[in-house]
C-alpha cells in the first residue's frame, strides 16, 4: 500500500483518485513519466522548483500532502467500482478529519462526483467541506485524461493556490 504524504499543519492535503502501479512499486505519489502532477504543482507556485517523485517528502515543508481516495493500485482508474469508490470517500473524510488540512484538493472530478454523492460538481471550489476541510475539485493529472492539458491543470492549481 503507498502511503501518504503528510505533515503537520497542512494549507493543502492533495487527493489522487488511487494508486498506479508504477507509484505502488516505487512508493512515490504520481510517478508514471507522463503524470502531470509534479510539473502542474511547480509551474501554479506551489513547489519553488520541479520536484521529482522521489522528492514526495519534501511536500509538507511547503505545506502540502498526499492521499488517495481508494488505497488499491491499479493501472487505469476506470479499474475502480463504484463500491470503492464511496468506500473510500467515507474513510478518506475521517481521514481529513484527523489530519486537519485547509483544504482538501481532489484530482479528478468524475471520481470526486461518485465517492461523495455529487453528480453535477465541477471543476474549482466546493461549498461543501469533507472532514471539516475545504474542497476544491482539480483536474485528474494522469497523462490518460485527454480533457485537460498542463497548462489547464497548473491555471487550476494557481487559483487554488491563490485562494488559500
Amino acid at each position: 500500500m503507498l502511503e501518504d504524504v503528510l505533515g503537520p499543519s497542512l494549507d493543502v492535503l492533495f487527493c489522487g483518485i488511487n494508486p498506479g502501479l508504477l507509484s505502488e512499486a516505487t512508493g512515490h505519489h504520481f510517478a508514471q513519466p507522463g503524470n502531470r502532477f509534479w510539473p502542474a504543482l511547480h509551474l501554479s507556485g506551489f513547489t519553488p522548483r520541479l520536484l521529482a517523485p522521489a522528492e514526495q517528502h519534501l511536500l509538507p515543508s511547503y505545506g502540502l500532502g498526499i492521499t488517495n481516495i481508494v488505497p488499491r493500485a491499479s493501472a487505469k482508474a476506470s479499474e475502480l467500482t463504484r463500491e470503492e469508490l464511496v468506500a473510500g470517500g467515507t474513510a478518506l473524510a475521517a481521514r481529513v478529519a484527523g489530519i486537519g488540512p485547509r483544504v482538501l484538493a481532489v484530482l479528478g472530478v468524475s471520481a470526486y462526483r461518485t465517492a461523495f454523492a455529487r453528480p453535477k460538481a465541477v471543476i474549482g471550489p466546493r461549498e461543501e467541506l469533507v472532514g471539516g476541510a475545504r474542497v476544491w475539485v482539480l483536474p485528474n493529472p494522469s497523462g490518460l485524461n485527454a480533457h485537460s492539458s498542463l497548462a489547464g491543470i497548473a491555471d487550476e492549481l494557481g487559483r487554488l493556490r491563490a485562494s488559500l
